[in-house]
């Protein structure tokens, strides 16, 4: 670790999961920053001190080549910060498919840039639903919702994109391109430290050539010290990569404070003030949970929008985007999203690509805030959340305050005065409790 240098550093392969990272490296007292691309050394310099230092990304919607362009910088960069654990963050319910978000695309990109053999898979996090068992992957649906194995999950095994049918994330991993991941499971945390460190030894030395890839069990939060210690180990004898949720830096953290290397949580210093201006809902998700939250959000004027329509015609966006400024100009706060009516007639034609309806809505959020500078927006859906941040001139996002499990409120940080400043909440599909959008007011 370079002297007084960043920890660890982590790549979110969206949006909404790269700041929830951000909360947890927060949580952990860690000084950490979230970029919106690979920083230039003066964004560098603005940053301050850190250490942990993020870099929000897109490659959960694009194909292994675009994912090997898109990280091949990413991993040099991280590389010349010598930090000792290079962290691709995943989501939770690890949803990936060979053609679309391949986590072991993700891999075999990030590898050269560490020279550390064995990789680290965190394979839950217990504190928003998620919990692995003998390799197996189960999450809850919405929070403190009925657990399911995730291949019987309601909405990640019918996900229109990357469809969860595999629940043992070992043989997930060899179809996406990753055989022989081993798996580190549950007994081998009752016994001491010295024994779970050579159960650990001899998984990696059993490893592939090139990558021995250990998935560890997490069920319970009692558990993040003992796997943070574990990856902290080895990282220190040689720069790894960790592949996982927020779960990793959690482990991490839980494992710097229990060996008194780190203060521990702290109350953020910046707590958050009601917004000057009314706050704009910009929701592209279509989960149960955000449809949840939605029909929660008494306080808000509800704006439907036609996916089909706002994909594919310029002028139907314009009408959008004046219809939310009428209101915004009058205080009104506004939800606008693609599926908050049940019965709201829809365009018979469809977009091609799901990811065409999170760049309209993406187009749609920046024609608002270039006419009317706002001072708290949110952002529902992992994939309109990424277009959305890419479409605005922002390079950096920090922590303000937690709003729920999985969800931060952040501050952007960007050249342009009319965006510096502004608080932004960015939430994946899967994300907050049912009073979540009520809770962004106050």
């Amino acid at each position: 670790m370079k002297p007084g240098g960043p920890r660890i550093a982590w790549y979110g392969d969206d949006f909404t999961g790269a700041t929830d990272t951000l909360l947890n490296a927060a949580a952990a007292g860690l000084r950490a920053l979230l970029f919106t691309r690979v920083p230039t050394p003066g964004q560098l310099r603005r940053a301050g001190p850190l250490d942990a230092v993020g870099i929000a990304g897109a490659a959960r919607s694009m194909d292994p080549a675009q994912m090997a362009r898109e990280l091949e910088p990413v991993g040099r960069f991280f590389a010349s910060l010598e930090v000792p654990v290079l962290h691709y963050k995943v989501c939770s319910t690890f949803d990936s498919a060979p053609g679309i978000g391949n986590i072991a695309a993700a891999i075999a990109a990030l590898r050269p840039h560490v020279a550390n053999r064995f990789v680290p898979i965190v394979g839950g996090q217990p504190g928003i639903g998620r919990y692995c068992a003998f390799s197996n992957l189960y999450a809850a649906a919405g929070a403190g919702g009925t657990v399911h194995r995730i291949d019987r999950h309601p909405t990640m095994s019918a996900h229109p994109v990357t469809p969860m049918h595999e629940a043992d994330l070992r043989a997930h991993f060899a179809a996406l391109g990753l055989p022989g991941v081993a798996g580190l499971h549950l007994p081998a945390y009752d016994g001491s430290a010295a024994a779970l460190d050579a159960q650990l030894d001899a998984l990696i030395a059993a490893g592939v050539a090139h990558t021995s890839a250990v998935l560890m069990d997490l069920t319970q939060p009692a558990q993040l010290a003992a796997i943070g210690g574990l990856i902290w180990s080895r990282a220190r004898q040689s720069r790894l990569l960790a592949v996982g949720p927020s779960s990793v830096v959690q482990a991490l953290g839980a494992h710097w404070v229990h060996g008194s290397e780190l203060p521990g949580a702290t109350s953020a210093a910046d707590a958050g003030t009601p917004p000057a201006t009314p706050v704009f809902i910009l929701a592209g998700s279509l989960s149960p949970v955000t449809a949840r939250q939605a029909s929660a959000a008494t306080s808000y004027i509800r704006l439907p929008l036609d996916a089909a329509r706002l994909a594919g015609d310029p002028a139907y966006t314009e009408t959008c985007a004046a219809q939310a400024l009428a209101h915004l100009r009058a205080g009104r706060h506004v939800l606008a999203g693609t599926a908050l009516e049940a019965g709201t007639e829809q365009s018979a034609r469809q977009p091609a690509n799901p990811h065409t309806v999170a760049a309209a809505c993406a187009a749609l959020l920046k024609r608002v805030l270039a006419q009317m500078p706002l001072g708290r927006v949110g952002i529902a859906g992992g994939d309109t959340s990424s277009h959305a941040v890419q479409a605005l001139d922002l390079w950096g996002l920090s922590h303000v305050r937690d709003l729920g499990p999985g969800v931060a409120l952040t501050r952007a940080r960007s050249d342009d005065p009319n965006l510096d400043g502004m608080e932004l909440m960015l939430k994946g599909g899967q994300m907050g409790q049912t009073d979540l959008f009520e809770h962004l007011l106050r």
